[in-house]
C-alpha cells in the first residue's frame, strides 16, 4: 500500500523566509512520488507515530543539512492531485534556519533550490500544495 496512492497521505511542508523575507524553495526530482519538476516548499510524509512538528525538523535536515524551529502553523491544505491520482493530507509551517546552510543532500529527489520574493515564486511552476501555500503567506504578511 502506498500513501497518497491507496490511502490518504500527511506530507508537511516549511515556509522557511529569510531576514529579507525571502523564501526558501526547492525544485522536485525524477524520483519523487508526484509533481516532479515543481518548486515546492521543502518537506515530507509523516511517519506513524511521528509529530507533524516532528517530520518537518527530520525532513528538513536529512534532504538539505539544515537546523530549523517551527515558528507556526500557516494553513493545511487538501492536496488532490487528480492526474497521478493522490490525495495527501498537507500542513505547512512558518519554519526558520537556526544553524546551517541549504545544501541538496539527495539529488535524486531535488534538483535545484533559491530564494525568492513571494511575487518571484508566485511566476515558477509551482507544486499545487505550494501554490496554495503561497497565496496562504501573501494574505498572512499583508496583514
Amino acid at each position: 500500500m502506498k500513501k497518497g496512492i491507496d490511502y490518504i497521505g500527511v506530507g508537511v511542508g516549511a515556509v522557511i523566509m529569510d531576514d529579507e523575507g525571502k523564501v526558501f524553495l526547492t525544485k522536485r526530482g525524477k524520483t519523487v512520488r508526484n509533481e516532479s519538476g515543481k518548486w515546492v516548499f521543502p518537506g515530507g510524509g509523516v511517519e506513524f507515530g511521528e509529530h507533524v512538528e516532528d517530520t518537518i525538523v527530520r525532513e528538513i535536515k536529512e534532504e538539505l543539512e539544515i537546523d530549523i524551529e517551527v515558528v507556526e502553523l500557516l494553513c493545511v491544505n487538501n492536496n488532490i492531485i487528480p492526474t497521478e491520482k493522490q490525495h495527501w493530507i498537507s500542513p505547512c509551517f512558518i519554519c526558520k534556519i537556526t544553524s546551517g546552510t541549504p545544501q541538496i543532500l539527495e539529488p535524486e529527489k531535488c534538483d535545484d533550490i533559491g530564494w525568492f520574493t513571494v511575487e518571484e515564486a508566485l511566476k515558477l511552476p509551482l507544486s499545487l500544495a505550494t501554490s496554495s501555500d503561497l497565496e496562504s503567506l501573501k494574505k498572512k504578511l499583508e496583514k
